[in-house]
C-alpha cells in the first residue's frame, strides 16, 4: 500500500479519482493523482466507505477522522482530514 501520511494533515482536503467494482482494492499514485480501485459497488454508500477505508489506511488514521466533502456520487471525490 502506498505511503500517504505526509498529506494526513488537520485540514487538508485530498482530491481522489474512484474506481468501484474493481478486482481488488488498491490505491495508486498517477501523475499525482491519487486513484482508488474498491471492490464495492457504489450503491447505498458502500463504495465511499470502502474508499474512505483505503484512504485513511494510507494516511495512517482512524477512517472517522476523514469526512467526504464532495462528490457523494461521482467518481471524483474530496476528503477532509479532521483533527
Amino acid at each position: 500500500m502506498t505511503d500517504l501520511s505526509h498529506l494526513a494533515l488537520p485540514g487538508a482536503e485530498i482530491a481522489v479519482r474512484v474506481t468501484p467494482r474493481a478486482s481488488r482494492e488498491r490505491l495508486v499514485l498517477e501523475d499525482g493523482a491519487i486513484r482508488i480501485h474498491v471492490t464495492a459497488v457504489p450503491e447505498d454508500g458502500r463504495a465511499n466507505r470502502a474508499v474512505q477505508e483505503v484512504l485513511a489506511r494510507a494516511l495512517g488514521l482512524a477512517k472517522s477522522r476523514l469526512t467526504l466533502i464532495r462528490g457523494h456520487s461521482a467518481r471524483d471525490k474530496v476528503f477532509r482530514v479532521d483533527p
